[in-house]
């Protein structure tokens, strides 16, 4: 195929290995993805780590010693020094939603550890720049309580990226609008992408937020045809997610989608689309 499509591997590549851990990431770029998905939690010690959940989820995670978990949200990373958090196994635990998923034993990583690790891994062997593309996961009846307020989580997150990325690689993504406005105001430079899982339309999404993102970033079941070509038409980015049936990925691209984020790179890498890194 002709198109351009940006390949997202989500949490890395959730589907093949443990999410947001590192042998995910590397496999994701060995699988030619163009750009890391990840997401972000802060510690009680302020350090910015992978998470999806700003908890130890019991779905994919034992302690120390290889035991279950109860569930519920009570390990609150925010409430945990970063050397707490790493000592839970992420990797080892079969994941009920994803059965053939590779287990290797993990840990939740520093993102300056991502970051090192993916880096080293395109200078030595991949050869290409891939984007970051980074949420921030917050919400207004967490501040405080599982993570700082937008300002005080985006502040660390510039600080920490811009120590070891140029902003140009940096996609900033959030179903918190207030993030997206902070970052709008605050690195006007740094693109950012409105992700949208509500059936409000996208004449009221776009109003919500105030400001045209770079990217629109919708569950790939809210999209259609139509749709697609409206946002292409103001000049936005469509790139839908979690995407991981290859007949839907096809669909989305017959739609002129600019991108896929999905748990399986390697199925895009199979369909053969033409992946290319652009800003």
């Amino acid at each position: 195929m002709a198109q351009k499509i940006d390949v997202q591997g989500h949490r890395g590549a959730r589907g093949v290995l443990p999410e947001n851990t590192i042998p995910a990431f590397i496999y994701a770029l060995d699988q030619g993805v163009t750009t890391l998905e990840l997401d972000l939690a802060i510690t009680k010690d302020k350090l910015v780590v992978v998470s999806h959940e700003p908890w130890i989820s019991a779905e994919i995670s034992l302690d120390a010693n290889k035991n279950e978990l109860p569930d519920g949200r009570d390990l609150n990373i925010y409430d945990m020094t970063y050397g707490q958090v790493k000592s839970y196994d992420c990797g080892s635990k079969i994941h009920k939603r994803f059965p053939t998923q590779e287990k290797v034993e993990a840990y939740k990583p520093l993102l300056s550890d991502v970051i090192k690790a993916s880096e080293r891994h395109l200078k030595s062997y991949t050869r290409y720049e891939v984007d970051y593309n980074i949420e921030i996961k917050s919400h207004p009846q967490g501040d405080g309580k599982y993570h700082p307020d937008p300002e005080e989580f985006s502040d660390l997150v510039y600080e920490l990226i811009d120590q070891y990325l140029p902003m140009e690689r940096i996609v900033i993504q959030s179903f918190d609008f207030r993030v997206l406005k902070y970052w709008h105001k605050k690195y006007p430079k740094v693109r950012l992408a409105a992700l949208v899982e509500n059936q409000k339309s996208i004449d009221t999404n776009l109003a919500n937020l105030g400001f045209k993102p770079t990217v629109y970033s919708p569950d790939y079941t809210l999209l259609s045809k139509a749709k697609v070509a409206n946002l292409r038409s103001r000049g936005i980015k469509v790139i839908p997610w979690t995407v991981n049936d290859t007949t839907v990925m096809k669909q989305l691209i017959s739609w002129k989608v600019d991108g896929l984020i999905t748990d399986y790179p390697n199925r895009a890498k199979e369909l053969g689309f033409t992946l290319e890194f652009e800003h």
